[in-house]
């Protein structure tokens, strides 16, 4: 009969003390937090143009008087983040296994996707949005839309979609040699080793990374409003002309925190969880 395990008294001891430094540990960690934030806030509050900065940014009469445009405007955001993120993730993952692609008669189709992520990331993302956004409906091309939206997410679509698209060959490089190999030994062609054994593991792998690039899309939706479609910021920023208030831009700096952190910390917990694998694996 197995004897249940107890812990010896050195061993009883032993956790006692790791017991006790973390609770110091907390303890100085919350002091030290408190006493650093206390402090700013004071200096804050006792500088001489607290109260001008108050009034012209965080008045909360003119933050009500804002809000329903604002969530109008931040709909728009919304919108334009979930349309284009499926669609990024798409293209990005083309252009990602036409660069890795090694037959000849797809040579063509890799020079197109070298030059795409080349000259696409080396264009700010702002300089897009306004080229398309007022350049396209200027074309006057039949059967092409108009709308500065439309052009607008295109734009974030084609420069989004550019570093995403590194992001997938990155993860499709790191799968080891050996793997394509053994699939290849089974008889696999170089399209079914790519979808069925590079490319999930692959995905799997640069999840984290385009977590923390769709947190920057979330945040990159706001650059339509350099095209003046009336986004959150743009509602924000000309109820703050016409006001000379400044509230609105707070609220809607709020709007993006509360929809990025979440995402931010899903992300942060998928980056831990795929390490701890990563070391249990190694073991």
């Amino acid at each position: 009969m197995i004897e249940e395990w107890t812990p010896s008294a050195r061993e009883l001891e032993r956790e006692d003390v790791r017991r006790r430094r973390r609770r110091r540990s907390i303890l100085i960690a919350g002091a030290m937090t408190i006493a650093v934030f206390g402090l700013l806030i004071a200096a804050i509050g006792s500088s001489p143009g607290w109260p001008s900065v108050k009034e012209t940014f965080f008045s909360w009469e003119h933050a009500k008087e804002s809000f329903p445009e604002l969530i109008k405007g931040f709909w728009i955001n919304v919108k334009l983040f979930l349309i284009c993120e499926p669609v990024i993730l798409v293209l990005a993952l083309l252009v990602a296994l036409a660069r890795v692609s090694r037959s000849p008669w797809l040579l063509p189709l890799r020079i197109v996707a070298v030059g795409y992520t080349d000259i696409l990331r080396g264009v700010p993302t702002i300089l897009l949005v306004v080229l398309l956004a007022f350049g396209m409906p200027a074309l006057g091309l039949q059967g092409v839309p108009k709308s500065a939206l439309f052009w607008a997410g295109v734009a974030l679509i084609l420069s989004y979609g550019a570093y995403v698209a590194e992001v997938f060959r990155a993860g499709i490089d790191s799968i080891h040699p050996s793997q394509i190999a053994s699939a290849q030994a089974l008889g696999l062609s170089r399209f079914q080793t790519l979808r069925d054994v590079v490319v999930p593991q692959a995905v799997r792998r640069v999840l984290p990374p385009l977590l923390n690039d769709f947190v920057s899309l979330q945040k990159d939706t706001a650059l339509v409003a350099a095209a003046g479609i009336f986004d959150a910021v743009f509602a924000a920023r000309d109820y703050g002309n016409f006001n000379f208030n400044y509230t609105p831009l707070v609220v809607v700096a709020g709007f993006f925190v509360v929809m990025t952190v979440p995402l931010a910390r899903f992300t942060d917990w998928l980056q831990r969880r795929y390490a701890q694998r990563e070391r249990a694996g190694a073991l």
